[in-house]
């Protein structure tokens, strides 16, 4: 235990500099009067106003990319075509999108566009919601005047995705994908003339990333590899939904046929999903009929049960049921990530008043400067990855990343990597506070606190030098615009709730905004709807979860449930949003309702719960069949709704006593590759499935262990039997254990992500 003491010189970090309020505009398109914000395109005001001017590579999500030049407009004063999509309006502009000689220059672009496109339409994957397609009959191409010398183009398998270049047109919008959004950056274009192509530089990490490349092709030249030639576009049933795994809650579509899932798709103009939602939808608990006297002993055991675990693989409306049945029947509710993340926030929301953090994943897109703290943010919350890279790209910010755990896969994002020792988040985070703090008005007992810090014996244990923070702190000098993110690391941590103190202090008092990544699956909507405890006691249901009677929607329990892919109800998102899921294939068996049913809640079906979930804790009682599901035509969200950030009573009492612990030897980290979150996943055959512990030859040296060794070892009286494998990317003595594959044993990890390898065989 220590006291510490932090003040670094240099001057106050947060820059007077404030994101001034958009001035408006009014300009006149097509005889129409059209309000729009000083900044923004033609094309912008355009749709913002409905009306509609064609493109063929404009992808509202990443920068104007200029291409193909359909949008071409006319301006009055200013002689040739303007290019709507990268010209900034001005006010009192007169603007013309469509006359005669501007379908002209469109048909003449779309002409090149099909010199010696293949006639493949009866066979391409994007037939029937082909743009190339659209634009020939919408510009009258009914036959084509030149051609030019064909060059041979032969398709390519990149993995998850095929290519055909032969069909390309060069738009560019998945190398902008690539670069701008996921940050794989493995596309590029490789110019030629006439023979261009597109072409993956890192084939060898085959990333899962690239379908989100894949599904902003306008033709059918970049397509996912497991759907192609293996059904038409118009034979699918598209059924909306929201993502079940990465806690992200971003808009799904699951596109079916005949009962099965054929692929998973999206509003891809305007949102991204993780590589989960579109290759692992396959979990379905298929094959389910009512068994009659399983459910009975499902009565008997719920009658005897004192204790209810279930995962975060559940809706917010079956996380009623259960507290509902807690109340009613005395259960103990026990859910470990998401009791974990209750605390953590139940301790922040004592600081800021408030119930939920302040950010999103739209504020840190939009950020300067963002320091990532306590998550191993590329595998944990892919959306989140991809809101930094939005950030880094489009408005350069400086990101700083704090971790024990170099992470080569966002090192083209990093600008400061800040390492420190497992187990020293709590000095981290009153270093972070102190640095972020010194310079502002805060509370004498809150100025006390910080004054009272010891830098020497913070900076020796967490192993973080002065002149990290000093970098730091000057990075963000005459910056505006802040993202603070922190992660399971720090909500897992023995000390968690004063950890999250001192993290809501920086919210409450200075312009960060702050995110706290909840757990995968539905882990905030848990924390919220659920009053949840610590211990476990007596008899145990287990829902997801291994308990003495167990409820399965992975088909390996007592009594079998449906997959989140085949139920009605609602998600939380991280951005703080209720949406809604759908059913995507039938299920016959019971459901919790019809155990709620018999226990004497008497609500006919599940969706009924959704107006009922608690608005104390910021939901809103709306019926579920009112919910929307949809964007506007710029790519405004209109999904369910935004929780309400509710106020809270302030307790500002912090303990003064920075705890250190220490792990030696070796050291695990539990972490999941990005494309897994769970057991559900883990089911997925398009998905590599190789749970290996991955570690670096030091760590391999540390643990005496050789490339190709079997390890077993013990987390929470959990047993792992693990394949080491090197990892040259990886650094000093920590080594990946992945969690996602143990089935119904997953769940019940509940300890802080890292610790001492206990070797309990090899």
């Amino acid at each position: 235990m220590y006291a510490m003491l932090l003040h670094i010189d240099g001057g106050s970090i947060m820059s007077s500099i404030r994101e001034k309020s958009p001035k408006p505009i009014t300009i006149t398109i097509d005889g129409k009067e059209c309000k729009g914000t000083f900044g923004e395109t033609i094309l912008e005001i355009a749709r913002a106003n409905g009306i509609y001017i064609p493109t063929m590579c404009y992808l509202t999500k990443v920068l104007p990319i200029g291409s193909c030049r359909m949008c071409v407009v006319e301006v009055d004063g200013i002689d040739g075509f303007i290019l709507s999509c990268q010209e900034k309006a001005t006010d009192g502009a007169v603007i013309t999108t469509n006359n005669s000689e501007l379908y002209k220059e469109r048909q003449n672009i779309m002409k090149l566009y099909n010199v010696n496109h293949p006639l493949e339409c009866g066979v391409c994957d994007q037939s029937g919601e082909c743009e190339l397609q659209n634009k020939t009959m919408e510009f009258g191409l009914s036959e084509q005047n030149f051609t030019a010398k064909e060059v041979s183009k032969p398709v390519q398998n990149w993995g998850y995705v095929s290519y055909d270049a032969s069909l390309c047109i060069m738009c560019e919008k998945c190398v902008r994908v690539s670069t701008e959004i996921t940050g794989d950056e493995a596309l590029k274009v490789k110019f030629g003339g006439y023979s261009s192509t597109i072409e993956n530089v890192k084939q060898d990490k085959n990333f899962a990333t690239l379908g989100e490349a894949a599904a902003v092709c306008p033709v059918g030249a970049l397509v996912d590899t497991h759907f192609k030639y293996s059904a038409n576009a118009w034979e699918l049933s598209k059924i909306p939904s929201s993502c079940p795994h990465c806690g992200g809650g971003h808009d799904i579509t699951y596109e079916v046929k005949n009962g099965k899932i054929y692929r998973v798709s999206n509003e891809a103009e305007f949102s991204t999903m993780c590589s989960a939602s579109r290759y692992a939808f396959d979990f379905a608990n298929e094959g389910v009929t009512k068994d009659k006297e399983a459910f009975s002993r499902a009565i008997e055991a719920f009658k005897s049960a004192k204790t209810i675990i279930f995962s975060n693989e559940i809706s917010n409306e079956e996380a009623l049921i259960l507290q509902k049945l807690k109340e009613k029947m005395g259960y103990k509710l026990i859910s470990h990530e998401a009791r974990a993340y209750q605390r953590f926030m139940n301790a922040y929301s004592s600081i800021t008043g408030k119930s939920l953090y302040s950010g999103d994943l739209n504020s840190i897109a939009k950020s300067r400067a963002i320091i990532v703290l306590g998550t191993k943010v590329n595998d944990d919350a892919p959306l989140v990855k991809y809101s930094i890279n939005q950030a880094s790209k489009h408005k350069r910010a400086r990101v700083c990343y704090m971790h024990p755990i170099e992470d080569s896969n966002i090192s083209n994002i990093v600008t400061q990597f800040i390492k420190y020792e497992p187990l020293s988040e709590e000095g981290v985070v009153a270093l972070l506070a102190d640095t972020l703090l010194r310079d502002k008005e805060v509370p004498a007992n809150i100025k006390e606190l910080l004054d009272e810090l010891d830098i020497g014996n913070l900076s020796a244990e967490s192993n973080i030098g002065e002149e990290e923070l000093e970098e730091l702190s000057k990075s963000l000098l005459k910056k505006s615009g802040y993202s603070l993110i922190v992660g399971a690391d720090l909500y897992s941590h023995p000390r968690a709730e004063n950890i999250a103190k001192m993290v809501a202090l920086i919210e409450k008092y200075t312009d960060f905004s702050v995110v706290v990544i909840p757990p995968a699956g539905n882990g905030m909507g848990i924390s919220l709807v659920c009053e949840l405890d610590d211990e476990i006691e007596g008899a145990t249901i287990g829902y997801n979860v291994q308990g003495d009677f167990t409820l399965s929607a992975m088909g390996e329990g007592d009594l079998d449930m449906p997959s989140l892919i085949q139920q009605e109800g609602t998600l939380t998102s991280i951005n703080k949003r209720v949406v809604p899921i759908n059913v995507a294939l039938d299920y016959g068996g019971y459901i919790l309702n019809d155990i709620a049913k018999a226990l004497g809640l008497y609500t006919q079906f599940t969706i009924d719960y959704t107006k009922e979930l608690p608005t104390q804790k910021g939901f809103k009682s709306i019926e579920f069949d009112s919910l929307p599901n949809s964007f506007d035509i710029t790519g405004v969200e209109n999904r369910g709704y935004i929780l309400d950030r509710v106020e809270v009573a302030i307790d500002e009492s912090i303990d003064d006593e920075i705890e250190f612990d220490e792990i030696d030897g070796a050291v695990i980290y539990n972490c999941n590759p990005q494309e897994h979150f769970s057991p559900f996943t883990a089911k997925s055959k398009i998905l590599p499935n190789k749970a290996n512990l991955l570690g670096s030859q030091q760590f391999a040296t540390a643990s005496k262990l050789k490339d190709g060794d079997i390890v077993k070892f013990e987390i929470n009286n959990i047993e792992f039997t693990r394949v080491f494998k090197i990892d040259t990317s990886l650094k000093g003595t920590i080594a990946l254990n992945p969690t996602y594959d143990m089935g119904l044993s997953t769940a019940l990890l509940s300890s802080y992500r890292f610790s001492r390898l206990e070797k309990i065989g090899s």
